[in-house]
């Protein structure tokens, strides 16, 4: 059996294997290794010795951000030259995921395999998620980020005008609320001797640290942290990279899941008035985002944070400990709804001024960046409440989507148009679903991941490279043992069943997009990798084949989304 799990450290608990807990230092072979002076500090690189690679580790990028800096847009770090970094020191960001997580994997299992799922007897093995993501790593103290660099890139750097090598920026995923700059490695071609391409991978808050909101917050902070983190840490790229040999007009940022989702923010910052974005490219994997948070929920949100610290406003909350603040972040995701996560991107009328669709829509964006996108064929089942099981339950997830309104009327229409127009309950096959359960998973993918790659193949003049990845069972999280594939014996390889083919070819066409903007690839019988065009036409990636297919994304349901009727800051 495939064993399916998009999040790190619930994996770790699921098979009893870490992934991401291993230390990126490098190993320390004496006077031989180079060190990088950053100005505000001075770093020492471990060396890779596999492969001639300088592994930096955890570079500082921002000050700590605690105490008045919590809650706050992240600051430049002070300066600290007394000693040299040595990177020895792993970090990652205050962890939380919600308790419908474990559920929802044992769900994802079943669905795939064919087998029964009875969510009303289903019972909970007992475990809390609370506690669940313990790791010696964590700290507030978390805004590092990681560098691999060839040996010969390094050696061959010049000044900040200099040619450089290309740079590929990993954003992880984890539902905005887990995961960390080392859970996947590196992508195997990424350290293939001949491709010279600089790796950088970030840590950015989570969870209530880097996504709480809504008017208490902003009246004492800034919304959307943990965005404008990754903001910040692609603006040191471009700051410092030449000092690694990089390219700072050659960056490209890759994310998946959350990931993904983020990208799809930073290409909308600001409506697109506030200059380019710190990258000239982007490739997206299942860019997931919730469409719409209310204020109402935002500062509910809020309140519920403090009312878990027994405090009552955002200066009391900043100078409680580290513990307390990581323990109501905790319990508070943990009570998430189902298929949903408590804190994420929302519009702050500033960095998001609107919803990511409706600014894609109306011409709101970095138009410059050159996007491959891509999606999995099955999206759906792990956000999917298992007890939709007839028209009453689906159309009370539906209204659940339409929380607040102009009123009753205009509710009751939307609703009535997405549970019998957009997705109508006719089961006889001519749908692409044949029960409610699979008309909510169809409708949850498209709202929370493959719409919005619809949205930026049309915003982008259908000048995109868009890919499907259809190796069953294709759902959620699937695709990330491929990018990162780096061999039988890599701790992303997943089974038997792992389609070596299909993994060299999604590298060669990240690869190559991080080197020349155009997808290709060597692996003998993939045809070019064209524009999705007027025609809507993707890379499929699959078991059976590799070739150009229609994109099942291009349909009037992504249309009507894009709209955002019903959702009003």
């Amino acid at each position: 059996m495939r064993f399916f799990c998009p999040f790190s450290i619930l994996c770790w608990w699921l098979a009893t294997v870490v992934l991401g807990q291993q230390q990126n230092n490098g190993s320390t072979n004496g006077s031989t290794l180079p060190v990088i002076d950053l100005g505000y500090e001075i770093t020492l690189i471990g060396f890779e010795e596999t492969g001639g690679f300088y592994n930096f580790s955890n570079v500082r990028y921002a000050a700590s951000p605690t105490g008045n800096l919590r809650f706050r847009a992240p600051q430049t770090p002070s300066s600290n030259r007394s000693v040299v970094q040595t990177g020895n020191i792993g970090r990652i960001c205050p962890q939380s995921i919600p308790q419908w997580i474990i559920e929802g994997t044992f769900f994802t299992a079943n669905y795939t395999q064919g087998l029964p799922f009875n969510a009303s007897a289903w019972q909970s093995p007992g475990i809390s998620v609370v506690g669940l993501l313990n790791d010696p790593r964590t700290t507030e103290d978390c805004l590092f980020l990681d560098v691999v660099v060839h040996q010969k890139v390094l050696n061959s750097r010049g000044n900040r005008t200099g040619i450089g090598a290309p740079v590929l920026v990993w954003i992880h995923g984890g539902g905005y609320a887990e995961g960390s700059k080392s859970d996947y490695g590196t992508p195997g071609k990424i350290e293939a001797p001949n491709d010279e391409i600089i790796f950088v991978s970030i840590n950015y808050r989570l969870g209530a640290f880097g996504f709480l909101s809504g008017p208490t917050l902003q009246s004492n902070g800034d919304a959307n942290a943990g965005l404008l983190d990754q903001r910040f840490a692609l603006e040191w790229v471009k700051k410092y990279i030449y000092k690694f040999g990089g390219d700072p007009n050659k960056v490209t940022v890759i994310g998946e899941s959350a990931g993904g989702g983020s990208i799809l923010q930073q290409i909308t910052a600001y409506g697109g008035q506030n200059g380019r974005a710190p990258f000239s490219r982007a490739i997206l994997q299942s860019p997931a985002n919730y469409p719409y948070r209310s204020i109402s929920f935002q500062e509910q949100a809020a309140q519920d944070f403090l009312a878990l610290l027994n405090v009552s406003t955002i200066s009391q909350a900043r100078n409680l400990s580290s513990a307390a603040l990581i323990l109501a972040n905790e319990q508070q995701q943990a009570g998430s709804a189902y298929g949903e996560f408590v804190y994420g991107p929302v519009v702050d009328g500033s960095f998001i001024p609107d919803y990511p669709g409706r600014l894609l829509l109306n011409g709101r964006f970095d138009s410059q960046v050159d996007i491959l996108v891509g999606h999995n064929a099955d999206e759906g089942p792990l956000f999917t409440d298992p007890s939709i099981i007839d028209n009453a339950s689906f159309n009370t997830f539906v209204a659940s989507l339409f929380p607040t309104t102009n009123s009753s009327t205009t509710n009751s229409s939307l609703i009535e148009y997405v549970t019998n127009t957009l997705y109508p309950p006719i089961f006889n096959g001519s749908q692409q679903y044949t029960s409610n359960l699979e008309r909510a998973i169809l409708l949850n993918s498209d709202i929370l991941i493959t719409c919005n790659t619809f949205y930026l193949d049309t915003a982008f003049k259908n000048k995109t490279h868009a890919y499907l990845f259809a190796v069953p069972p294709a759902l959620h999280g699937d695709d990330l043992p491929y990018t990162f594939y780096t061999g039988p014996f890599s701790p992303n390889y997943t089974s038997s069943a792992f389609n070596e083919t299909v993994a060299a070819t999604l590298q060669d066409f990240i690869v190559s997009f991080t080197r020349e903007g155009k997808p290709n690839t060597t692996v003998a019988g993939v045809p070019n990798f064209t524009f999705w065009g007027p025609s809507a036409q993707l890379m499929e990636l699959s078991t059976a084949s590799i070739g150009m297919a229609s994109d099942p994304t291009a349909n009037n349901r992504c249309k009507w989304w894009e709209l955002g009727l019903g959702w009003h800051n």
